[in-house]
Parts: structure tokens; sequence; C-alpha cells
């Protein structure tokens, strides 16, 4: 989609209900979710972390959404598709301000060039003991990205049209640190599978944009 239309439909997503934790689930992959976090709100020991869902025009005026793949290293997340983000540092005001700025530090985005359009529906990340907040972005500017070295293995450039088509919604069998071969609904997107919780937070997004465009 032309990315000029687009801005013009996205703005309106201020006015939309979230559909939540409906949406998440349908790409959940266990399905002990709601329990584990409720167990995690009531012992209080869940670290906080915020992710930018960002939208930009690509050089030839096109749609496009930013994901990243992680790099390789000893933890829950290692080589996994995700947004933007990261924990939340003792500087940042509030979860806006650490998915600003975890944004620009990952992909080199000034966060003065991004406009955070809603909060989404928050989720929790069973593995890693996180409480994630993620929020809806937009920059009007074609990004000249730079990755982080040290988190960022590649930038996935995903064109709207292949993110909204039903066929890249597909399963997958994966061995994860708290199962083997378990079959989980995922996103395939630019040859990558996307699924766990960046994939719920992506049909959030997905959601609402099915609402507009």
């Amino acid at each position: 989609m032309d990315f000029r239309e687009f801005e013009k439909r996205i703005v309106k997503v201020t006015k939309l209900e979230l559909p939540g934790e409906e949406v998440h689930f349908k790409m959940a992959p266990i399905e002990r979710l709601e329990e584990l976090k409720r167990a995690a709100e009531k012992q209080n020991t869940a670290k906080r972390a915020a992710v930018m869902a960002l939208f930009y025009p690509s050089e030839d005026g096109q749609t496009r959404l930013i994901l990243i793949l992680r790099k390789t290293y000893k933890g829950v997340h290692s080589a996994q598709v995700g947004f933007p983000g990261g924990k939340v540092e003792d500087e940042d005001e509030n979860l806006a301000e650490t998915a600003l700025r975890e944004t620009e530090e990952e992909v080199g985005i000034s966060r003065k060039a991004i406009s955070i359009l809603k909060k989404l529906t928050e989720i929790y990340i069973p593995p890693s003991n996180f409480f994630v907040q993620p929020f809806l972005g937009i920059t009007m500017e074609t990004p000249q990205f730079i990755p982080q070295e040290d988190e960022v293995e590649a930038l996935i450039e995903v064109d709207l049209a292949d993110f909204m088509e039903d066929a890249n919604i597909t399963t997958q069998t994966l061995t994860t640190s708290y199962a083997k071969n378990i079959e989980v609904p995922a996103f395939k997107l630019n040859d990558h599978i996307v699924w766990g919780a960046t994939a719920m937070m992506l049909n959030e997004v997905r959601e609402l944009l099915k609402l507009l465009l």
C-alpha cells in the first residue's frame, strides 16, 4: 500500500478498541499463558519491557514494518525474530520512552522521528518472566537503518501487503525452552518464521489494520 494512503488511514487507529488477549491467544504457543500470567502478577517478580511496531515508507513509497533478527546468545530469545525494544532502564520516564529509546538504539531511527499512535495490549512472556508493553508507531521518513551490532543479526523489512496476507499465517513444529516438538501458530514473513510473543503482538496489530485498510 502507498504510504501516503496508509498514513491517512492509520491515524484512525486511535479511536479503535483494542482486540486484546483474545487475538493474542490465537497465536499462542502454549495453553497455560493466563495461569502463568496470574502467577507472575501475584508474585510481583516479573520484569518490564517495551517494544515498537513501527511502520515507515520505503524508498519507493510503499508501507513497511520493521522487525529484527536477534543475535545468537545464551538466552531464551536467542536467534528469534522480534520487534525493536527491550527492558526498562532507570533513565526511562515511562514505557513509551523505553520503546522509543530501544528502537533508536537497535535500528538507528531517532526517537524524535517516531510518532506513537497507540498503546497496545500488554503481554506476559513466561520463559523470560517479562511483561512486555507494545506500542504502534509511525515515522514519516524513509529510515537509514543502523543496526546495533551486539544485539541485531539482521533487519527484516516486511511489506504491508505480505503482513496482511492470510497465506502467511502458518504452523511450525518447534523445540523451545519449555517444550519439545510442539506445533505453534506462526507468521512466515520474508522467509522467517515468527512465533511466540512476537506473533501474538503482531496478530493484534493485524486485527487493528483489518478495520482500517
